[in-house]
């Protein structure tokens, strides 16, 4: 699941629970409930951190964000 944050920015939500906070460390897990982060999710956040990326430097020319 993507949402968007407040800053505009896409993320990563757990596809079972909502959960925004993944165990990255070990097996790409959700901390809440375990659910795994698939192939299909991590395509998913890429494709739309992209897009973001594209819109962000098309609405501000080539500059970085901080």
């Amino acid at each position: 699941m993507i949402f968007t944050n407040p800053a505009g920015a896409p993320e990563l939500a757990c596809d079972q629970c909502g959960c925004r906070w993944f165990d990255r460390t070990a097996a790409e897990t959700c901390y809440e409930c375990g659910a795994p982060v698939t192939d299909e999710n991590r395509a998913e956040i890429a494709a739309a951190l992209a897009e973001f990326e594209a819109r962000r430097l098309n609405n501000k020319g080539n500059k970085p964000c901080n």
